[in-house]
């Protein structure tokens, strides 16, 4: 049998052990208010200043970044020079991109959508009215004592071959470049978007390919004529004369070719030529610096062209480049294009005996001796005349 003693000391133990679990739970909600009270003030002294500390407000610098680590420059002066087209620095291949703002496009697309364009339209439609006014008024230039019916050859093969060549792939070149200038205000409001959109997409193609058919074709023309138009001392009488064009039976002496002719031969091989070069740089942009290198060039001579039109000074950016290169592609375009207006006129309906010298390469013996009667006192010397004009019927 367990003494009292024992069972007493049972008892004792047991009533310890349920006051324990009564008040555990107290003590362990103490403890944890205990421990986040000492977490919260040991937070905010982690943050705040010590006292020693100097206040923003007297601070040497003010708040700012020591150094003056953002720059001095203020906001109105950095987007002055967004404005004016500054270059930043990217890491794109693309480095056009670090230029924000090209102000010069504005301007570009102002002056092709307005001066350009009503100055230009105007040009082709007078010179075509003039045409017709001086048409109506001189008619077509007869050959004054009638065709004899003797042929003598003019031009070769080869020739025709680089006229031709190069007259039909100026047209091709005409047509496909007024429709990229004209075609929006002009074609759409006849034909509608939906038809403009592939007849567009065929005729740039044609514009970019047959470009090249008219450099090879203006090279053959220049090979085989230059030499014929160089000038000499009768192109001062046929000027003085004006070719006679606005006078009957006026037929000052000529050469193989006249000096109305050698005009028109100069004008389309340098405008060609210069319509290849700026064709070229639209072709393949952003590498070339046409102008920048022209205008670098004339300056070294005392001709500074860009103070004479109040452009900027080069080096140009390549966007300012290819704007260039669009303006001056489309003046000379129509400038060629109304010349050879001129051209097609008198060598069509403007004269008769004209059009046979580029098609069948012969000529009216008697249209000959009229307008160019020096080539034919040569041919004669040089024993190259057809048996039947040994001996023709003089022109007067």
């Amino acid at each position: 049998m367990p003494s009292l003693r024992m069972l007493r000391a049972r008892l004792t133990r047991l009533g310890s052990m349920r006051l324990l679990t009564a008040i555990a739970p107290i003590i362990a909600a103490a403890l944890f208010m205990t421990l986040a009270a000492t977490s919260a003030g040991t937070a905010q002294s982690s943050v705040r200043p010590p006292e020693s500390a100097i206040s923003a407000t007297g601070s040497p610098t003010g708040g700012a970044v020591p150094g003056d680590a953002l720059g001095t420059t203020s906001d109105a002066e950095i987007w002055r020079a967004v404005r004016q087209g500054v270059s930043g620095n990217v890491s794109i291949p693309d480095k056009k991109a670090a230029v924000l703002v090209q102000s010069e496009g504005e301007s570009w697309r102002l002056l092709r959508n307005g001066p350009l364009f009503d100055y230009l339209g105007l040009a082709m439609i007078g010179t075509l009215i003039l045409l017709a006014l001086f048409f109506a008024i001189r008619g077509r230039i007869r050959v004054e004592h009638g065709l004899s019916g003797v042929k003598i050859k003019r031009f070769s093969t080869i020739e025709r071959t680089g006229h031709w060549l190069m007259a039909l792939s100026f047209i091709i070149l005409a047509i496909s470049g007024l429709n990229v200038s004209f075609g929006r205000s002009v074609i759409i409001p006849l034909i509608g978007k939906e038809a403009f959109g592939p007849i567009s997409e065929f005729l740039k193609l044609s514009h970019n390919y047959v470009a090249f058919a008219f450099m090879l074709g203006l090279a053959i023309a220049f090979v085989t004529w230059i030499a014929h138009n160089l000038p000499s001392r009768h192109d001062l009488v046929w000027l003085a004369h004006a070719g006679g064009l606005f006078s009957e039976g006026v037929h000052p002496p000529a050469k193989k070719f006249n000096a109305g002719q050698k005009i028109i031969f100069w004008l389309v091989m340098l405008g060609g030529l210069s319509l290849a070069v700026s064709g070229w740089a639209l072709l393949f942009p952003f590498e070339h610096s046409f102008f920048g290198d022209t205008f670098t060039g004339l300056a070294s001579i005392g001709l500074d062209i860009p103070a004479l039109l109040g452009l900027p000074q080069p080096p140009y950016s390549p966007i300012l480049e290819q704007q260039f290169n669009t303006v001056w592609h489309v003046v000379m375009a129509v400038f060629m294009i109304c010349v050879i207006f001129g051209h097609i006129y008198i060598g069509s309906i403007g004269m008769e005996g004209a059009f046979g010298a580029v098609g069948s390469g012969k000529v009216d013996l008697n249209w000959a001796r009229e307008h160019h009667s020096l080539w034919v006192d040569e041919l004669r010397e040089k024993d190259a005349m057809p048996p039947a004009a040994a001996n023709p019927e003089p022109a007067e």
